[in-house]
């Protein structure tokens, strides 16, 4: 795919290796068109509760191919952490356009069930604060549902607050809502 918009290019280097808590390491590296089907195999192999609450389906092709447009339009950024050729989790940091929100991003991550309890959801948190530097923003959200503790537990630990609550604002495939925790960081609090 082509794309007549700007993409940032980054300090950072892709691809590049990481040490996980465990010891093993795997490579970071920037989502492109031709992780479409990793992303694809990636998500077959989640939990089905990990899919309940995702902004988009991404067992769903067209979905993914959204998602890369998405890059390629410079509105995002993902990186994509694997072993070989086995995605092993990732994290997405959204940047709003608007004139009045344009300091602010968030972060999507998920982490495979076989890479859990390692610090790869941390590490890749991580690198969305890096990368956010490099765009300029000051401020950094992640939203999720309010059950969700594991990930509210994570985002705690590198420094997140909550700083909402609404109250019914998820709907899961099942017609169930659930209360949404919006919780943030400053950015310029963060260290290198």
């Amino acid at each position: 795919m082509t794309t007549d918009v700007q993409v940032p290019e980054f300090k950072r280097v892709y691809p590049r290796e990481v040490k996980l808590g465990n010891g093993k390491t795997l490579t970071m590296r920037l989502m492109s068109y031709t992780d479409i089907d990793l992303v694809l195999t990636f998500a077959k192999d989640l939990p089905k509760k990990d899919l309940l609450f995702l902004r988009r389906d991404i067992t769903d092709r067209h979905n993914v191919e959204e998602w890369v447009r998405s890059i390629e339009q410079g509105k995002s950024v993902t990186v994509i952490s694997s072993e070989g050729d086995k995605i092993a989790g990732y994290a997405t940091l959204h940047h709003n356009e608007a004139l009045w929100t344009r300091h602010v991003g968030e972060i999507r991550t998920n982490v495979g069930a076989d890479f859990r309890g390692m610090r790869l959801g941390s590490i890749l948190v991580e690198e969305m604060f890096q990368l956010a530097k490099e765009l300029g923003l000051r401020k950094l959200t992640a939203h999720m549902v309010a059950d969700q503790k594991a990930a509210r537990g994570a985002f705690e630990r590198i420094g997140f607050t909550p700083e909402a609550l609404l109250a019914d604002h998820v709907v899961d495939t099942e017609g169930r809502t659930h209360d949404m925790l919006i919780m943030s960081y400053d950015i310029d609090g963060f260290n290198d």
